[in-house]
């Protein structure tokens, strides 16, 4: 039989276009044809259709039982014109009836085309799907393509997607056709395709930052074990590292700091402390209160509590404007942390009650015994910042 090759074109290149099976369509095309016969005749139980898949011919036929006397011509036939198809064929027997798909009215026509085109975009929606939903909780990049009300639509490509009013960047404001990355929340499968929502806000977003940016992050040498986020203002980020050799802080912060400042560069600012992640829980909430030094940490990890001290003139720097460093450090450790001053901490009877005396820092996880080289925070210039204390 000669190769039905207009068919086979088509295909290939539905194929290519919008990646969908040939396999997939011929199936489509098969049920397309069983469809057509049900508009014609009014059922279709009994038919079947084929697609040859060397040839790509089709072939339709209803299956009727062979009786004396016909009662229902839809599903069955008499001895003599099932001997005219086959005359092996006796009573009882199945004869497979052809059906000419020509003689199919536009509707039913119509309806078999409908059915096709459905499959199609069906199919078209899956990909689309799958293609993204393998993609959620990761940063892509997108086009800003406008607003809707508060919300901005953003373009990934072959889908848009919505940026919420509650996982924008307070203060950021962005221009139709300008580039931004963002981080996918969740992949959705509705009727009218994939609906994906994104987000600036996002703790993961500056992890996914640093690992597009930092090789040993990736590669999974340098671990970030835990972070924490005011977006907009500020991030503390705690690393550690598999390797001796590497230092995790120095890693992420790059060469100059191109790497870190690459990542504030892209969240427009924002301030990054990076800081050494300590399997030791006092020390963990030392280094995560930096650039602020530390006299002592009490830690209680089945209370998840820790009492810290600090020097009288560090107090304002441990807390931070409107709490922010304490609050970032308390997310970032998981602890509930009270910071005192020295003089605050003497009154109270809380040095005694530790058994602190001059001197004894060093037992209690001072910042005598951590080199504050390590910590980092990282602004808008991109250089090394530490708040002095005002005398």
């Amino acid at each position: 039989m000669k190769e039905n090759k207009e068919l086979k074109e088509a295909l290939e290149l539905l194929e290519k276009e919008k990646d969908i099976s040939k396999e997939t369509l011929l199936e489509a095309i098969e049920n397309s044809l069983i469809q057509a016969c049900k508009t014609h005749f009014g059922k279709a139980d009994n038919v079947k259709a084929m697609v040859d898949r060397q040839t790509y011919n089709f072939t339709v036929y209803a299956e009727r039982e062979v009786v004396e006397e016909v009662e229902d011509p839809v599903l069955q036939i008499s001895l003599e014109e099932a001997r005219e198809i086959d005359p092996r064929l006796g009573l009882g027997d199945v004869a497979q009836v052809p059906i000419k798909s020509k003689e199919f009215g536009r509707i039913a026509t119509q309806n078999a085309k409908n059915v096709i085109l459905q499959k199609i975009r069906e199919e078209e929606r899956k990909i689309l799907f799958n293609q993204y939903y393998e993609k959620e909780r990761e940063v892509v990049t997108g086009i800003v393509q406008r607003y809707l009300g508060k919300n901005i639509s953003i373009n990934l490509g072959k889908v848009d997607a919505m940026l919420n009013e509650n996982e924008q960047v307070k203060g950021e404001t962005f221009m139709p056709t300008e580039r931004i990355k963002v981080y996918i929340l969740e992949v959705k499968d509705t009727t009218k395709g994939p609906r994906v929502l994104v987000s600036r806000t996002h703790p993961e977003l500056v992890k996914r930052l640093f690992e597009s940016e930092v090789a040993e992050v990736k590669d999974g040498i340098v671990e970030i074990r835990s972070i924490a986020r005011e977006a907009g203002s500020r991030t503390k980020m705690a690393v550690y590292s598999n390797d001796p050799n590497v230092d995790p802080v120095g890693a992420c912060v790059g060469l100059n700091g191109a790497r870190v400042n690459a990542v504030v560069e892209e969240l427009r600012g924002e301030k990054i402390d990076i800081i050494n992640w300590s399997d030791n829980s006092a020390l963990l909430i030392e280094n995560a209160l930096s650039p602020a030094k530390v006299i002592c940490v009490v830690a209680d990890d089945e209370e998840k509590s820790a009492q810290v001290i600090v020097p009288d003139y560090q107090l304002s720097l441990a807390i931070g404007k409107e709490g922010q460093n304490a609050r970032l450090a308390a997310r970032l450790t998981g602890f509930k942390i009270d910071i005192k001053s020295e003089t605050q901490a003497r009154e109270s009877g809380l040095l005694e009650e530790i058994g602190y005396e001059e001197g004894m820092e060093g037992e209690y996880d001072s910042y005598e015994d951590y080199d504050y080289e390590e910590g980092y925070e990282y602004g808008e210039d991109g250089g090394e910042y530490y708040e002095e204390p005002q005398e």
